[in-house]
């Protein structure tokens, strides 16, 4: 059995001292996040009044004496049929169109499931990991 890193305290007093640190970064967190959103709402607002500007302008670019001002088209596509979308990327071997990752969890029932179908070359990252829950009172 492994020698245990951690200070002297209990693992009750490990636990509790997670949940409190747990606790303080979600509420830091919902407290940052609600004041980021007056600056992204704020850019977003800012953003839109260029792209008007810029449509009514028929340009895609424009300039001050500081700054330069790019307009640009972001496209993302979802497929509604993903067969057709395989079928094509299958046909042109176009696999760069697909991100390249496992769903952990997929892969994992798979490989339970088919025990002898691992894969040449897949890595498997495994760490322990603790979860700290309150006991209903």
């Amino acid at each position: 059995m492994e020698e245990s890193t951690a200070t002297t305290e209990t693992a009750a007093e490990l636990a509790n001292r997670y949940v409190d640190v747990r606790n303080e970064r979600e509420a830091k967190r919902e407290i940052f996040e609600a004041e980021d959103k007056v600056f992204t709402d704020e850019l977003a607002t800012i953003e839109q009044a260029l792209i008007d500007i810029m449509l009514a302008d028929n340009t895609t670019s424009m300039s001050t004496e500081k700054l330069t001002i790019i307009k640009r088209v972001n496209k993302r596509y979802n497929p509604t049929n993903w067969d057709a979308v395989y079928r094509l990327v299958d046909k042109y071997k176009a696999y760069g169109v697909l991100h390249k990752r496992i769903h952990d969890t997929n892969m994992k029932d798979f490989l339970d499931e088919h025990p002898d179908e691992y894969p040449e070359g897949l890595n498997v990252d495994s760490r322990y990991a603790v979860t700290v829950k309150r006991k209903p009172l």
